[in-house]
């Protein structure tokens, strides 16, 4: 597929981007796409109890009901997320909710936590194979009476037949749900997940995904709640609601969530900061803006343990996957150093 990408390309752009959307999860689950091959060893990484066989992912949001997580590992992922899954089905905002900028390599969506619920991905969740890391990153429902309780009851509930779960408090489409980046809020979370998660039948690595629009004090206090917490991990970061870096666009007033090349210099200074913070404590997954191999390795050199692309695959194609696996060891070799040693100095340089 990545060297018939530019013939793709323009016949993808040509439909909206929810029905390119669906051709391309349709297309994964059909099995066409070719296996990439094993990644340089060099890529390894032990983390969160798990055996990373190179520190890219695929980030929530582009198989949001747990349709292709094999078939997307397939391309040369180390890492797969499914949802956001929310406790009862959804059908979310109403369309249109997905807007390309394509000056800016930048999508805008307000999809609001669209799926088919608990049962349907854990469904299909059990009935795989256990080979591959796929986390599940899991939602409240937007017209939940305890949003807290429904955070309880996904990671119950995937705890299971998930390598990692994901706390998803930081999408702008939910109103109100980045209110749990509050303080006492989110350690009112916290407690209630991780004791979901020591109650559950097998013990399951915890993050939680943040905003990139936090201010300093607000994120001083969520890295202090999420270290003192028993969480293991933040992803860092997920979609801006700013819109300077797209000012003057036809669709900059769209509301919902700005991705893409726009968030990432955002994005890379709140990991670095985020790291800085949290010291070695905390594994952070570095998304936002990720769509070559230098901003990949932009990103470890700013703190990123692991990394995550979507919106970067959308303009670039599947091929960027490999490009990045393929180009993060030379890039490596130059510095004479593996991916945990450059995150290292990075750290120290900053």
């Amino acid at each position: 597929m990545s060297g018939l990408w530019p013939l793709a390309r323009p016949f993808l752009f040509g439909l909206d981007p929810e029905t390119a959307h669906r051709m391309a999860v349709r297309a994964l689950a059909t099995g066409v796409m070719p296996r990439a091959p094993a990644p340089d060893p060099k890529l390894r990484r032990r983390l969160l109890g798990l055996d990373f066989p190179s520190p890219l992912g695929l980030a929530a949001g582009f198989d949001k009901n747990g349709e292709v997580p094999d078939a997307a590992l397939g391309l040369g992922f180390g890492f797969v997320e499914v949802g956001t899954v929310t406790p009862k089905p959804q059908k979310g905002n109403p369309a249109p909710r997905v807007f390309r900028l394509v000056e800016h390599a930048a999508l805008i969506n307000r999809l609001g936590f669209n799926n088919e619920g608990h049962d349907a991905v854990h469904a299909r969740l059990a009935k795989r194979p256990r080979r591959g890391i796929v986390g599940v990153n899991v939602g409240a429902n937007k017209d939940s009476p305890d949003r807290i309780a429904d955070y309880a009851l996904g990671v119950e509930r995937f705890a299971g037949v998930a390598d990692y779960i994901t706390v998803n408090i930081s999408s702008p489409n939910t109103p109100g749900l980045r209110n749990l980046h509050e303080a006492n809020d989110l350690a009112a979370l916290l407690r209630s997940v991780v004791a979901a998660r020591d109650g559950a039948e097998r013990r399951v690595p915890l993050l939680v995904k943040i905003s990139p629009d936090l201010d300093d004090d607000a994120l001083e206090a969520v890295v202090r709640i999420a270290r003192d917490s028993g969480i293991e991990g933040l992803i860092v970061t997920n979609t801006t609601v700013a819109r300077d870096a797209v000012a003057g666009h036809p669709h900059a007033g769209e509301a919902g969530g700005l991705s893409g090349r726009p968030l990432f210099a955002k994005s890379t200074a709140m990991l670095a900061k985020v790291r800085r913070l949290a010291g070695d404590d905390l594994v952070l997954v570095g998304v936002g803006g990720i769509d070559s191999t230098e901003t990949a390795m932009t990103k470890i050199l700013a703190g990123a343990d692991l990394l995550q692309i979507y919106t970067g695959m959308v303009y670039r194609g599947p091929g960027l996957v490999r490009e990045i696996v393929a180009g993060l060891p030379r890039l490596l070799a130059r510095q004479k150093a593996s991916v945990g040693r450059a995150r290292a100095a990075g750290q120290a340089s900053a």
